[in-house]
């Protein structure tokens, strides 16, 4: 068994004492996550606009106390991930619904390129991709995974194909189906926009 391997191993393993009530383990936890955790905090910070004012420290810090709750549970390191990219997008989420409530009026802008999605900025584009991915999920609940992975998780197509247990070929089949839905609904949502203006 290589190091990464026993890596998984051992934080699975606490991942289970932690769901078992087990407080400790949630403190042994956070070595042994700490370092993917801030490298995805520290990305999805990098792709917001300049001088936003969550940090990856507190981004990943908010993040990490929704995962610990009591009654969170965690069958291995994967569900972690997954569970892990929810909660930094419900912390961006919330983050930007609050500075959207301080300040009205400003437009939306996503691209949606090969490697991800950008925000760009302003609240209103991370709300709109939030949005769009609810109903994504409507549709394929899976393919809203795998962009939750991807965007909100920081994860490249290799990690999202072992968080999801699917081969690679088919996240990259997801991954542009995927986008191609959610660049189609965030136009319509534009052209609603300024039909209504």
């Amino acid at each position: 068994m290589d190091r990464g391997q026993e890596e998984r191993a051992a934080t699975t393993r606490l991942l289970r004492r932690a769901s078992e009530g087990d407080d400790l383990a949630a403190e042994e936890l956070l070595p042994l996550v700490y370092d993917e955790l801030r490298r995805i905090a520290g990305s999805l910070i990098g792709r917001e606009r300049a001088g936003h004012t969550l940090q990856a420290t507190a981004l990943l810090n908010e993040a990490y106390v929704r995962l610990v709750e009591p009654g969170a549970s965690f069958s291995d390191r994967s569900h972690f991930l997954r569970v892990a990219a929810r909660a930094m997008r419900n912390v961006l989420v919330d983050h930007a619904r609050a500075r959207r409530a301080k300040k009205r009026g400003e437009g939306r802008r996503v691209d949606l390129d090969a490697e991800g999605l950008a925000v760009h900025e302003n609240v209103e584009g991370l709300i709109a991709v939030d949005e769009t991915l609810e109903r994504l999920a409507a549709v394929d609940p899976q393919l809203a995974q795998l962009v939750e992975l991807r965007f909100f998780g920081g994860l490249d197509n290799p990690a999202t194909a072992e968080a999801l247990g699917m081969s690679l070929r088919s996240v990259e089949r997801g991954w542009r189906t995927a986008r191609a839905f959610l660049q189609r609904e965030m136009e319509l949502g534009d052209d609603e926009g300024s039909g209504s203006s």
